[in-house]
């Protein structure tokens, strides 16, 4: 078993030169978001989940991103709503969230 079922990574990257970031998409705040979510719901901790800040993704086009391991699901979202989806169906139980998928062509 691993030390946590589950990591989100949520892009909180930000370039200086005019380049498309997740930042831009104020992801920080779906950060704080998702972390009193999974705190709140009492999904926090060892064996369960884990919601970590993250450097570049290079999926910049699709910004604002996350991405659940180990799960290799990578999302797209728009605001609080969309990452109290994510954490109800997918951190809590384990069912992907198909609307908010990230496309698989999305790069930078």
């Amino acid at each position: 078993m691993s030390y946590y079922e589950r990591h989100i990574f949520f892009c909180l990257n930000r370039r200086d030169n005019g380049e498309a970031c997740c930042a831009d998409h104020d992801a920080q705040a779906g950060f704080d978001h998702c972390k009193a979510r999974v705190k709140a719901e009492g999904l926090a901790g060892p064996g369960k989940v884990r919601v970590n800040k993250a450097g570049c993704l290079d999926r910049c086009a699709g910004g604002p991103v996350a991405v659940v391991y180990p799960d290799a699901v990578w999302y797209t979202y728009v605001d609080q709503h969309d990452i109290d989806e994510i954490v109800d169906s997918h951190l809590k139980q384990g069912k992907p969230v198909e609307r908010l998928k990230l496309a698989p062509n999305v790069g930078r």
